[in-house]
């Protein structure tokens, strides 16, 4: 299947013949996968008479070989899945199985995607960005502190360097443009925290997605906010080279060395909110992050830190 939409990935018309020359299939043949690129990745295909077959909009596929010739040094190795279950597990899958870390796993498309709290994650086909980068830690928990922050700051600056303006951090682990969702990070741990672990490093960004019913909050895409198409490969080779730089000073320097900057970015920096934890809420003003990623709340006058994956924050109404 991929073979028949590295060939029409173009968005051009393309002939039965010349795509059945091209597989070494027959034109019958053609016609069925066309059907079941239709069916199953939910692609819109043209067909006219005398001119063939067309995609509704050009496809910009991941390859390893074009995000390596965007990257600068030598790129993380990288496993590309047309249809997976969710990055993050393939990921966890692969550390069961001996694979040395660091590595990544990318997918067109996820049929099983996860968000925070157990959300799915909506994953149509090439379109947007499925990314899970699986890492060793050594030295225990220190390495683990605010590391999610970490990975939002990086996400943000990879945002910026493709001309978003309007980017900015939501507690705990979201980016916003114009107010609206585009990324959501999942960090996922299999080990020892106290010795040596794995973290998987989940990234799902709205790339080129231009619509989508699924999803049930207020979303944003870099292509709705940039006003163009976004090469995928170009980036992920940006992404990776931003979280080597950030990563790098997390382990040298820990979260604290972070601190200050994640604060300027926090978009409810002292703003009205309310953290909702299962039925429980408390009402407080957002001061910041402590030096672990926690987050610091003034709750009635005094500051109180809270931590935890299970925590959402929310805006009050009269923020």
């Amino acid at each position: 299947m991929l073979k028949l939409l590295n060939l029409l990935k173009d968005g051009r018309f393309h002939s039965g013949e010349a795509l059945g020359a091209a597989l070494g299939v027959s034109r019958s043949a053609v016609w069925k996968q066309l059907q079941h690129l239709e069916s199953e990745l939910n692609l819109t295909i043209h067909k006219v008479r005398g001119r063939g077959y067309q995609l509704a909009a050009p496809l910009n596929l991941l390859e390893a070989q074009a995000i390596a010739k965007f990257s600068h040094g030598e790129p993380w190795p990288v496993f590309i899945h047309e249809t997976i279950d969710s990055t993050n597990a393939e990921g966890l899958r692969r550390i069961a199985q001996g694979q040395a870390a660091p590595f990544l796993v990318l997918a067109e498309r996820q049929s099983a995607g996860r968000g925070r709290r157990g959300r799915p994650w909506v994953s149509p086909f090439a379109e947007n960005l499925y990314y899970s980068l699986v890492l060793r830690i050594d030295g225990g928990m220190r390495q683990l502190e605010g590391l999610s922050l970490v990975v939002g700051l990086a996400v943000m600056r990879t945002l910026q360097a493709f001309g978003l303006k309007d980017v900015g951090l939501k507690w705990p682990n979201d980016v916003l443009a114009g107010g609206r969702k585009i990324t959501g990070i999942l960090l996922e741990l299999v080990g020892d925290p106290a010795d040596v672990c794995h973290v998987v490093l989940g990234i799902g960004i709205n790339v080129n997605m231009q619509g989508n019913e699924q999803i049930d909050q207020q979303w944003a895409s870099m292509r709705g906010e940039a006003g163009q198409l976004v090469d995928r490969n170009h980036l992920v080779a940006v992404l990776s080279q931003q979280l080597q730089h950030e990563l790098g000073r997390h382990r040298r320097y820990g979260f604290a060395a972070f601190q200050e900057e994640w604060e300027q970015a926090h978009l409810w920096q002292g703003r009205k909110v309310s953290l909702v934890a299962g039925t429980s809420r408390i009402e407080g003003v957002a001061l910041g992050v402590d030096g672990q990623g926690g987050l610091r709340l003034e709750v009635d006058g005094v500051e109180k830190s809270f931590s935890g994956g299970e925590l959402s924050l929310r805006l009050r109404d009269d923020s």
